[in-house]
């Protein structure tokens, strides 16, 4: 892919993911005060959607990342230093959950936060037969899973058998399953991780969202999340 087209492939992911609209290529050129012209931007969209990473939305002219697009966004752009960067702010918000006598409902509570700080639906398990999940009402609210209530209730349906069944094969750093790779949907992203605990078998801490979400602030936040869980394994 050429320098440029991966520049505006870049753009046009993160303005979908804060805005979940459809983008265009006059507000790429306007947005981010491009020094090409909106035809010129259109042109390398059309590639770009040749390519399989963009398509076009049934209702607008403007593009939609495709699930190959978010696979090269992890690649490329985040695993070439931006992983985890823009999460340090919230790092603290786990901070006063350490010192909860209880580590299990420690752990429960810092998946609580996780939720509500990332705006995604959290999952933790102790053990394929401990599991817990909090935030499918953030899920609903998404404008892309609105009108997929059935989708929904197929994640809350399946979700001790894929906690269950993925349990063993989550590894310590942070994998991130895309769509027609992800065990909750192939509209979904999951981004998980393994944690341990002392004369356990350790548990699995992770985030459910759209295909959209933000990968670079998830990654960091889980990351925050798995450090605190470490320190409570220590105490």
């Amino acid at each position: 892919m050429e320098p440029r087209q991966q520049q505006l492939l870049k753009f046009i992911i993160d303005d979908y993911i804060q805005t979940a609209e459809p983008v265009g290529s006059r507000c790429l050129v306007e947005r981010y005060h491009l020094d090409i012209s909106p035809a010129t931007v259109r042109n390398e969209m059309s590639l770009l959607e040749e390519e399989g990473y963009l398509r076009q939305a049934h209702t607008s002219s403007g593009r939609i990342p495709t699930e190959k697009a978010y696979e090269f966004y992890l690649k490329e752009v985040l695993g070439k230093g931006g992983k985890g960067g823009e999460g340090g702010k919230d790092g603290n918000a786990f901070g006063h959950l350490e010192h909860e006598q209880n580590k299990e409902s420690a752990v429960k509570s810092i998946a609580k936060r996780l939720m509500e700080v990332s705006g995604e639906t959290a999952i933790v398990a102790f053990d394929p037969n401990w599991s817990f999940y909090t935030g499918v009402s953030n899920l609903m609210q998404k404008p892309e899973f609105q009108d997929s209530v059935s989708t929904l209730a197929g994640l809350v349906d399946q979700f001790d058998e894929v906690v269950s069944d993925m349990f063993d094969r989550v590894s310590h750093e942070p994998q991130v399953f895309i769509g027609s790779h992800n065990p909750f949907g192939d509209q979904m992203t999951t981004i998980i991780v393994r944690y341990d605990f002392p004369n356990t078998s350790g548990g699995i801490l992770g985030l459910v969202g759209p295909m959209r979400m933000d990968y670079a602030r998830n990654l960091a936040l889980l990351e925050a999340a798995k450090k605190i869980i470490n320190e409570l394994s220590e105490e």
